[in-house]
Formats: structure tokens, sequence, C-alpha cells
């Protein structure tokens, strides 16, 4: 049996080894970037912002796309344009990074925490839709890490409700649920584009919809009270009491963007076939699972990829955490343990308890407490490197398994 780096063994990677640097970067766009510069048009609804929000929106099957400074506000201009308010309650899952329940609590809402499904550990329907009550006006299920939400069953309800949707897709740049792009399925889907998404502009987010009405909404929000005219043009007023703000992007952001969106395709279908290997090989480990993409999903970016630890194989006085301080000595590098909490108890999450409700989280808990490790696959590796985190899996198990 080989001896663990940990124990003072040899590494699975090479010394000083890391993966290639992130985000991407394409030549071409660095010219547009000095040709931007020395144009003087740096904002205000410029021809990249323009055309970005139609390509990007068209892409993920959307009629309109609203560019804005990041993907929080993003779902603050998306709940608020969907009539959210003081004294209304938004259905959250317990298991997301914790922007999804702080712009609720923007709007002075109320954010409902529900639980998630043990195989892709997004926001389970079942909890959904026992956790409405008469307050609730929103739910805002999130395709978290490598898998998607199960967008037909949470629509179902959710219309059978009078309930609106906000999609959650700070994860999933280019999915496709049963063949249509994640945003699209509900009333208006939410993007990041911070510095470590799929799609990364270092900061920078969108909204899309097919709604006229909820583009315009998201549009005021985000650019102090106009509904989508160039800067200078004397626009009509947002209805009375619509506080509106300057959540603006910038030409440059939105041309770095237009650019990434040309390979996504190409890029997405990497990550899938890599998953597809990875997955593979990894589920005949015994002790390891996967998250699973999605009952529907036909398309899996994948941000992140979940893996799962089954805490009664390991030996006595073995964790969790005992597996990915083993993993990290032997190089794996861009193994983690995400979070580390619910929603709720993150440790940026400063909202007294008066200010949101838990309904349930047992699923996702016990997941996240003694099962969770994940795995950054944005970068598009090569499976020289994948054959290697998988000997450095097998290698840890191996040691730390009865």
């Amino acid at each position: 049996m080989s001896t663990l780096a940990i124990d003072g063994g040899k590494r699975v990677f090479p010394e000083g080894f890391t993966f290639e640097g992130w985000p991407p970067v394409y030549p071409e766009t660095a010219d547009k970037m000095k040709e931007l510069y020395l144009s003087h048009a740096w904002s205000y609804n410029g021809k990249y912002e323009k055309q970005f929000c139609k390509d990007f929106a068209n892409y993920h099957d959307a009629e309109y796309g609203v560019f804005m400074v990041n993907g929080t506000v993003t779902i603050e201009c998306a709940l608020a344009a969907l009539g959210v308010g003081p004294g209304d309650e938004v259905i959250v899952p317990s298991w997301t990074w914790l922007a999804t329940g702080t712009a609720v609590v923007f709007l002075g809402a109320t954010p409902v925490f529900v639980d998630g499904e043990a195989d892709t550990f997004c926001m389970d329907p079942a909890a959904f839709e026992a956790a409405i009550t008469p307050r609730t006006k929103a739910v805002v299920p999130v395709h978290l890490f490598g898998s998607m939400a199960d967008m037909d069953r949470i629509v179902e309800i959710a219309r059978k409700h009078d309930i609106k949707i906000v999609e959650d897709c700070a994860h999933a740049h280019g999915g496709k649920w049963n063949g249509k792009g994640v945003g699209s399925l509900g009333d208006i889907g939410s993007f990041s584009f911070q510095q470590s998404k799929i799609m990364t502009s270092g900061e920078g987010g969108i909204c899309i919809t097919s709604d006229e009405k909820y583009r315009e909404l998201c549009y005021r929000r985000k650019h102090i009270g106009n509904p989508g005219f160039p800067y200078r043009v004397t626009p009509t007023p947002s209805p009375i009491d619509y506080l509106c703000h300057n959540y603006r992007g910038t030409e440059f952001q939105a041309l770095i963007l237009q650019d990434q969106l040309a390979h996504l395709k190409e890029d997405t279908k990497l990550r899938m076939d890599n998953v597809a290997y990875l997955r593979a090989g990894l589920e005949q480990i015994p002790g390891i699972g996967t998250q699973k993409p999605g009952r529907c999903a036909t398309e899996q970016s994948y941000y992140v990829f979940g893996i799962t630890v089954e805490p009664e194989v390991l030996k006595e006085g073995k964790t969790k955490a005992d597996v990915i301080k083993a993993l990290n000595a032997e190089g794996a590098v861009e193994v983690f343990a995400g979070w580390g909490a619910t929603t709720y108890k993150q440790t940026l999450w400063n909202i007294s308890e008066k200010h949101y409700r838990v309904e349930s989280f047992e699923v996702v808990e016990n997941i996240i407490k003694n099962k969770i490790i994940l795995l950054d696959i944005r970068w598009l590796m090569d499976r020289k490197n994948i054959d290697m985190l998988l000997e450095a899996f097998r290698k840890v198990m191996k040691e730390y398994s009865k």
C-alpha cells in the first residue's frame, strides 16, 4: 500500500503543480479592449452591452437581457420586478450562497429556507410546496454547483399557487433543462459573472426574461428609473415608490463576456465529457458518490462538482475533513469543503432570526457536515489531470476506508 503524502509518502501530483490560470483570456479580446478604451464610450447602454444582452438571453432561450453590476442585485431586481416587498415571503434553498437570501431581505421580505434533494443538493420541490403560506410571493430555486433544480415540478407547484419564479443560475451558464436554457424556465433568470464563475468579467450579472414588462422593470431598477433608452434621452417616469438604483455595468465587462459567450458551447461540452469520465472513475471507489446533474438536465456546465464520502465506510476517527486534508497533501489543490454551513449559518450571514424562517434543512445539513467534497471543475482540464485526481482519491480512500 502506498504511503499517503500526508504521512510522508510521495505525492500523486508533481510538486508545484497548479491548474491553468482562471479566467481564460483571449488575445482578440485584449485587442478590442484597447479599441474600446480609446473610444471614450465606456458605459450607458453601449453597443457591446446591447449585443451581449441580446445574445446571452437568446442563447438561454429568452427574449431580453438586462446587464448589471453583480449577481446579487440581479436577484434583488428580479424579485422587485415581480412585486416582492415588505410582508411577503420568498422560498429559497437552505443550501446556497448567502446572496440568494440577503437579496430577499434587501426588499423587506422574508426568506424562508427549505431542504434540498439528496442526489442533486438543489431545492426539494416537496419541501418547497410544504413551506407555502398565504404570504408566499416568489420562489428562488438555485442550480447548485453541478446540478439543476427540478424545474418541471417547481414550475408546476408555483403555477398552482400563483407564485412567481426567479431562477438563480449563478453556477449554470449554458445549462439546458429538457433542451431549454436555464433562466428561461421561470419568470426571470439571474446569472452572476463574478471572478470565479463559468463566465466572468470580474464582477457583473444579468437578468433574462421573455416578458417585456419584467424587462422594463428590471432595467428601471438598475438604471435610476430609466426604462431602457440611451442615457441622455428623457425617460418616462417609473411607477410611484418603485425605488431604483444605479446598478449599471460597463462596456468593458460586456465586451469580455461577449467573447466568452462565443466559446461557451464548446467549453460546456468539454466539461460535460470530463465530468462523465471523472464520475465513472469515482463511482468505482467504495464509499464515494457524486452529485447528479438533475433529472432532465440535457446540458450541464459544471461550476464545481459535488462528491460525497459516506462516513460509515471510513475508519474509526476519520472524517470527511481528514479525506480533504489527505487529498490536498497529494496535490489535489482544487478539492475543498465548500461554504461549510447552510446559508443562514454561514459566517457572513448576520441577519437576525426575526427576518427569516427556517422550514426544513435536515438532508442538506447532513451532506454539508458529513459528506460533501467539492472539486473545482471550471478548468478545462485534460485527461491526464483527471487521471491524477482519480489516483489521489483511490489512494486516500484505500488507506482511510475500513
